[in-house]
């Protein structure tokens, strides 16, 4: 096998085989490991070669994955075998995922053992668990700020329980997904205890001067995060007596990729969590791995190089193991984290498609779906192998990334839609039904991101205090239309827990020292689980939206055309209210219409191609369409999935 790019294998990578081989001579793996390290290898090298001397690492890295594979379970490994033979799982219009915080779910990973039923009910089969690796003590930006891989948060319960519960999950369907911090670990985390004490391997680890002139230089160009909460991106350590890098808190000290033990450890990590069960891995702030001089240090090449590194290693390992980036990026940078040239479908599996989340909020807000389709036709192709992991809300606040150049393509000013928006879903408006708050407002810039629930931002908490019915209808018809969007767009869709019952803001975060300062535990809510009792009851909102919502699932998972490798083209209609999704596929074609106003709308058939002039069934309420007539009319907020396959 030559390496691409017609290298010859080198010496050192042939060793690095029968370094392998010799590891797992007595292992019934061994065949099949290295088959996968003679598919997967290459990528490996190519990846570790972007960025270190790979003559000197890959023995490192060919120990700790001997010392993984021989360590995984049976059960695992007969896991691999099964995903490999359809990899393209993730992708599939059957796959749904639902992410919740486990204490705010159902207590510890024990609860969640109890309410698989519940995620059965919904069709849920991926499911993320907020951050519950140990984080340090007191403020850890909601568990973002590890202290320890290898242990569980202990009021959540131990490793063992997570084991558990991955098997459990597994004989009901559903994969498991967990956090996994890469640009930082807690200053309580053993590496860091031990630079702090003056070991100088582990001061390697980190990214630490003694003096302003190098973090000065790299100041100069790079923005903060958290303007509000931690200003700058350097802190003086005072035990250390060394300035040290901290994009987010101080308390969170930023790792050196430069150095190889660091991409070893993560390695080791990656494979003990995956030995677990852990299926997915969602990696955290991805686009801050690499420091540059000059630049904002986001979204350089060799973060590519190093997640190709680490997904080439899962995939001998483990193969059943899958990358999920969180890359809140500009449009612009973020297919890459899927793989562009030389990565093309070489990094991560999943990537999180922030730009579908900003505007279908930004649609619902102006009513008009003009420059969501300016903004999503922009986007390059993504490899076939990939998908988007799409989503309406999340654990985070929502950054309001409008391009000025797709705003001006149709004649508004970017900064100042930007500003009604966040002054939309903030509270600033008057006439707006939204009940969100800002987050992080950037005086110099006028940036202003937002808090607050779907449930909320939709317009049902104001509707529910007003005792208006009519607007009730209307703002759990926008919660669906935007929730249709996500599930409609292809991908994986994420739903956020909580928002199948409407959940509102949950105000409880003031009165907790540890979240009365962010804002966004505001969305961060505890189920209420006799709320969901109610949900067989079509009475009440919970049972209303529950009810849609289940139908939107199934509905989704009835149509080939929602495979993940077919990319929706989204387009505006004659009418600016009406958006449109089109997905051409071989099982039938699927076009998606969406009316984003609290008005009726009429289109002509055309919008609907190619079925003009025929009946065609609606998937969401298996009705027939009857596209004979040269308009159609859309209810306010009604969505049309409009397909020949039969209902």
């Amino acid at each position: 096998m030559q390496f691409p790019r017609g290298r010859q294998q080198a010496p050192t990578y042939q060793r690095g085989r029968k370094q392998l081989a010799a590891a797992l001579k007595k292992s019934p793996q061994s065949v099949d490991v290295l088959a996968r390290f003679d598919r997967y290898a290459p990528e490996l090298w190519d990846g570790l070669a972007g960025v270190y001397d790979v003559e000197i690492l890959w023995p490192a890295v060919m120990d700790v994955l001997a010392r993984a594979i021989n360590a995984r379970p049976p059960t695992l490994v007969e896991r691999d075998r099964s995903r490999q033979l359809q990899p393209d799982w993730f992708q599939l219009p059957q796959t749904v995922g639902y992410v919740a915080y486990t204490d705010h779910f159902a207590g510890d990973l024990n609860g969640i053992a109890t309410k698989i039923d519940y995620l059965n009910e919904l069709g849920i089969t991926y499911l993320h668990l907020m951050p519950l690796l140990r984080p340090r003590t007191g403020e850890n930006d909601g568990g973002y700020a590890v202290a320890d891989y290898k242990s569980v948060r202990p009021d959540l319960g131990t490793i063992d329980d997570l084991e558990s519960l991955a098997t459990s999950l597994h004989a009901n369907g559903i994969a498991l997904t967990l956090d996994l911090v890469l640009n930082h670990v807690a200053e309580q985390h053993e590496w860091a205890v031990k630079a702090r004490n003056g070991e100088e391997k582990y001061r390697n680890y980190f990214l630490m001067y003694p003096d302003r002139i190098v973090p000065d230089q790299y100041e100069a160009t790079l923005p903060e995060v958290f303007p509000d909460l931690a200003p700058g991106n350097f802190t003086w350590d005072e035990p250390s007596q060394r300035w040290v890098w901290t994009t987010f808190h101080s308390w969170q000290w930023d790792l050196n990729w430069a150095n190889p033990d660091v991409f070893c450890e993560f390695v080791d990590i990656l494979t003990f969590l995956g030995n677990k069960g852990v299926d997915c891995f969602r990696l955290d702030a991805i686009a801050f791995l690499w420091k540059r001089v000059g630049t904002n240090s986001q979204n350089q090449p060799e973060v590519h190089a190093l997640v190709q590194g680490l997904r080439a290693a899962m995939r001998i390992a483990a193969p059943s193991v899958i990358f999920k980036a969180e890359a809140i990026v500009a449009p612009s940078d973020l297919v890459a984290y899927l793989g562009t040239g030389e990565h093309a479908g070489k990094v991560s599996d999943l990537a999180y498609h922030n730009s579908l989340m900003v505007q279908a909020w930004s649609t619902l807000a102006t009513g008009d779906g003009r420059l969501m389709a300016q903004a999503l036709q922009g986007f390059a192709p993504i490899p076939t192998t990939t998908a988007w992991a799409t989503y309406l809300r999340c654990h985070d606040d929502i950054g309001w990334a409008i391009d000025d150049m797709d705003a001006a393509a149709i004649g508004v000013s970017g900064y100042d839609h930007r500003q009604y928006v966040s002054g939309y879903y903030g509270g600033e408006l008057i006439d707006s039904p939204a009940r969100g708050a800002h987050f992080q407002v950037n005086p110099l810039t006028g940036d202003r991101r937002t808090s607050g629930s779907a449930a909320s931002l939709a317009g049902i908490e104001s509707a529910i205090e007003s005792n208006d019915a009519q607007a009730l209808e209307l703002a759990m018809s926008r919660l669906m239309c935007g929730y249709s969007m996500i599930f409609g767009f292809g991908g994986l869709p994420l739903l956020y827990m909580g928002d199948e019952i409407a959940l509102l803001n949950d105000q409880r975060y003031l009165h907790n020292p540890a979240q009365v300062g962010d804002n966004r535990w505001m969305h961060r809510p505890h189920m209420p689980w006799d709320v969901v009792a109610q949900r067989d009851s079509r009475a009440t909102v919970a049972g209303q939206v529950f009810a849609r919502m289940s139908a939107l699932i199934s509905a989704r998972k009835s149509l080939a055309s929602l495979h993940a490798a077919t990319a929706s083209v989204v387009f505006a209609t004659d009418n600016p209210a009406v958006v449109a999704f089109r997905r051409r596929h071989p099982a039938g074609d699927l076009v998606e219409l969406y009316n984003v106003s609290a008005q009726s709308q009429t289109v002509p058939t055309h919008s609907a191609w190619p079925f003009n002039g025929a009946l065609v069934s609606e998937a969401i309420t298996g009705t027939t369409v009857d596209l004979t007539e040269p308009t159609i009319t859309l209810a306010p907020y009604a969505v049309w999935w409009l397909t020949a396959q039969p209902a």
